[in-house]
């Protein structure tokens, strides 16, 4: 399996010959290859900043003479008007590597603002906001570090890190028992060590779980938020819980009061929107 590192520098080179192609023609033709200057990053939007580390591989594997001066970290937050780095460099590389560190950043940094919102709307409570797998192809890894970085957990980073029987998995293998019992079965013949968590649509199916057991984790699906103060009740701190489907920021609180553990939100990477922010000439 790759490395987070190994990950990105695909996803960078991917990028490049998707941008570039066989050469930035605009630049080439009025750009001295001498000519040399500076552009800073210039935030247009109140936010949680994100991908800065990530940028400056950008431009590091683009031209390894490329300086970059962090002035703000990953994590920071920014208001209209701040510069977060400044980076020096020849002007042909700074042109050529513009769009793709502004499409990383802001794609990353609306990430980290969304989530930073709904952690903050549930300050006070034990409970934590999980992202999904609900993701851009390629980028995930970026996107969920964007999660971590704006205050979020990680569900899981792919199919292979943890267990989730959801309701296909449940009704492909004959029910509760048998998806389970299957996985058990599964985990042990291959010595895998993976947390297992089952989805439940409603009562019958959760009381099965509770007589059986044999899962760390049940996600309540699209419970509303009476029925997962009683879900929670009956569960009684036998196994974690996670609350899914359709909650909203106006929501999710309501449903952290009722002592959820996680609460899972697809929207905060599949319909963010980019923090706005520039790179201009200085």
């Amino acid at each position: 399996m790759l490395s987070t590192d190994e990950l990105e520098d695909r996803l960078i080179d991917l990028a490049f010959a998707e941008d570039i192609g066989d050469g930035d023609h605009t630049t080439l033709c009025c750009i001295p290859d001498d000519a040399y200057g500076k552009s800073h990053l210039l935030i247009k939007e109140d936010g949680v900043l994100a991908g800065v580390e990530v940028a400056q591989k950008v431009f590091h594997r683009f031209d390894p003479s490329m300086q970059v001066e962090v002035l703000m970290a990953d994590g920071s937050k920014v208001r209209v008007g701040d510069i977060a780095m400044i980076v020096s460099g020849k002007v042909r590389s700074l042109l050529q590597t513009e769009r793709l560190m502004l499409n990383i950043m802001q794609r990353m940094s609306g990430i980290a603002t969304m989530t930073n919102r709904y952690v903050e709307r549930l300050a006070g409570t034990k409970t934590k906001v999980l992202d999904t797998r609900k993701t851009t192809p390629g980028m995930r890894m970026l996107e969920k570090q964007a999660v971590k970085i704006g205050g979020g957990v990680n569900h899981r980073i792919g199919l292979f890190d943890m267990i989730l029987l959801k309701d296909n998995h449940v009704d492909f293998a004959g029910g509760i028992t048998n998806a389970i019992d299957r996985c058990r079965h599964y985990l042990q013949e291959k010595g895998l060590e993976l947390k297992i968590e089952i989805e439940v649509r409603n009562f019958s199916e959760l009381q099965q779980v509770l007589d059986h057991g044999g899962v760390d984790r049940i996600m309540l699906d699209n419970f509303t938020v009476t029925d997962t103060k009683r879900a929670v009740e009956l569960i009684a701190g036998r196994f974690e819980t996670e609350s899914s489907g359709g909650i909203t920021y106006d929501t999710i609180r309501d449903y952290a009061e009722q002592g959820v553990d996680f609460i899972s939100v697809g929207a905060l990477t599949h319909s963010v929107k980019g923090l706005d922010m520039s790179f201009k000439a200085c």
